[in-house]
């Protein structure tokens, strides 16, 4: 006979006694031999006053024994969960090395190409730090003779010239120039450091050629349009439409079509290798074979409608220029061909020409002639002595350069409205172009196991605006500035409007001096008379 559910099960009974006190769920405690197991409440909506609880009990964990595999595997476990996530490793390259002695580190320097050449220092410190291995000469073997022909260079080996040829090393060069950072060869040191190299001279070497070649075609035109016509020539958006022009697409992006290729992919590897291209040109041919490949390879066009400057307000110039300018518009070709007369006056006598009017001679024996003239060569040390054929070419070059220093300290506020160039515009525009050059190279030969990317910050440190008029004021030579009275009152308490103008001086100085005796001066004017590097002992 079955037997009541009420009298037959216990914890009924349990639930049964509890019911009437209405005991709430969360003040039911067990003890702590019951399973961690979740409990199974189960209340019959039909039957309200029972209340099911089902728990089950167990025996407590037997522990395990002190040398069994179980346990020393649960040990070793819980170990490595608390232990922290293993930290990543830095690549190779990044792990600091011991350095050399230094048996190994005169060989490696004795070795290394940058050292061979002695007769070129600014070429030899471009070469790669050691000679180039298999990969190198296979690219070379497979591609160079494709650039060469791009370019309109002879297909033979360039190491077949005589040592005192600095075109001998062109083939090294010109691979290095296509072996940019997103290359398969970049991650050979050797490679990436020596075309870093490049493009950090190539950069100035096109502002400068730039420059020369618009101040003598538009001999009236203030550098406001000009940069703008630079822009638009080598201006980091246009490079590809250059680059295949000329056909070297394929050079730079072997895998890729570039047409395809989003900018931010397309431009910087372009403009890497354009500007080495004309780094590796300069070193091994000079400045007239980078006028050649800019206009007849690339095909560039000053004339063309999206080079021209913005239509601006153009000051009424009614004052001469020289006579090889009148009515005559330079062409690449006149630039580039231009070598100037024996007995020329000057380094660059038509650059000179271009940027010191004929006008200028009105204010000879002014009052800035005779009272600051003398103390601003003093303190630059001109005139320099030159030996020339005839004393009457000595006494007319330091004639010029008396003109050519008061331009350099006239400031536009004083004539520019009714004469547009008797001012330091022009002078200003080339001697930028001219010490940024002068200093990389100077960088270049100084560091020579220095990447470009580094060159670059430390070029950039050292020719800061603030920097060079700086220079010029601790020679005192911003007293000479000539200002209109209205500027001068303005400027005499407020410095953060005349700083500027002494950087801009200072920057003419180099123009000028480019100009008059080349470039040797310019590094004279640079680092032994304004001191850019800071080297020289200063005075107490």
């Amino acid at each position: 006979m079955p037997q009541s559910f009420n009298s037959t099960n216990p914890s009924m009974e349990l639930s049964s006694s509890l019911t009437p006190f209405s005991k709430k769920l969360s003040e039911i405690s067990f003890s702590s031999s019951l399973s961690p197991f979740p409990l199974q409440l189960h209340q019959n909506p039909s039957k309200p006053k029972y209340l099911r609880i089902f728990a089950v009990a167990i025996d407590p964990p037997q522990e395990l024994p002190r040398n069994s595999p179980q346990r020393l595997l649960k040990e070793l476990a819980q170990r490595k969960k608390a232990t922290a996530p293993r930290k990543k490793v830095p690549p190779k390259r990044f792990i600091l090395k011991p350095p050399l002695d230094d048996k190994k580190l005169t060989e490696r320097f004795l070795n290394s190409p940058q050292l061979s050449l002695k007769q070129f220092p600014l070429l030899s410190s471009c070469l790669p730090s050691s000679k180039l291995n298999n990969a190198d000469k296979t690219w070379i073997d497979e591609y160079l003779l494709e650039a060469k022909q791009a370019l309109g260079y002879p297909l033979e080996k360039s190491d077949e010239l005589g040592d005192d040829n600095p075109a001998k090393q062109f083939d090294t060069l010109l691979y290095l120039a296509f072996q940019h950072p997103s290359c398969d060869r970049t991650n050979a040191r050797h490679v990436r450091s020596a075309h870093s190299r490049l493009w950090f001279l190539g950069q100035y070497v096109l502002e400068l050629a730039l420059a020369e070649f618009f101040l003598q075609r538009y001999p009236r035109e203030s550098p406001g349009p000009m940069r703008e016509r630079v822009f638009a020539l080598i201006g980091k958006r246009h490079l590809p439409m250059w680059i295949k022009a000329a056909s070297l697409q394929n050079l730079i992006f072997p895998y890729d079509d570039m047409d395809k290729l989003i900018r931010k992919d397309r431009e910087p590897p372009v403009k890497s290798v354009f500007w080495a291209l004309f780094g590796a040109i300069y070193l091994c041919f000079g400045m007239p074979e980078v006028y050649r490949v800019l206009f007849e390879v690339f095909g560039m066009d000053p004339e063309a409608e999206n080079c021209q400057p913005r239509l601006r307000r153009q000051l009424e110039d009614v004052d001469y220029v020289s006579v090889e300018f009148e009515g005559n518009k330079l062409s690449w070709q006149d630039v580039a061909t231009y070598k100037p007369p024996e007995d020329a006056l000057f380094a660059h006598p038509r650059l000179f020409r271009a940027c010191v009017p004929p006008g200028m001679h009105r204010f000879r024996g002014n009052i800035w002639d005779y009272d600051s003239k003398p103390q601003v060569m003093q303190t630059l040390g001109y005139p320099l002595a030159v030996t020339d054929r005839i004393p009457e070419i000595t006494e007319a070059r330091n004639i010029e350069l008396g003109l050519g220093l008061q331009l350099c300290f006239l400031h536009p506020s004083k004539f520019k409205f009714e004469h547009p160039r008797f001012c330091f515009e022009r002078l200003e525009y080339v001697g930028q172009k001219i010490q940024d050059l002068v200093m990389a190279e100077r960088l270049l030969m100084k560091h020579l196991d220095a990447p470009g990317r580094w060159l670059q910050e430390r070029h950039r440190r050292v020719l800061m605006n603030k920097f060079c008029g700086r220079y010029l004021r601790e020679k005192y030579l911003h007293r000479f500035i000539i200002y209109s009275e209205q500027v001068q009152d303005a400027f005499e308490h407020n410095r953060r409007l005349r700083n500027p103008a002494t950087t801009a001086v200072q920057q003419a100085l180099h123009g000028l001096s480019y100009t008059v005796y080349g470039k040797p001066d310019v590094r004279r004017l640079m680092f032994e008379v304004f001191d850019f590097e800071q080297i020289q002992p200063k005075s107490v």
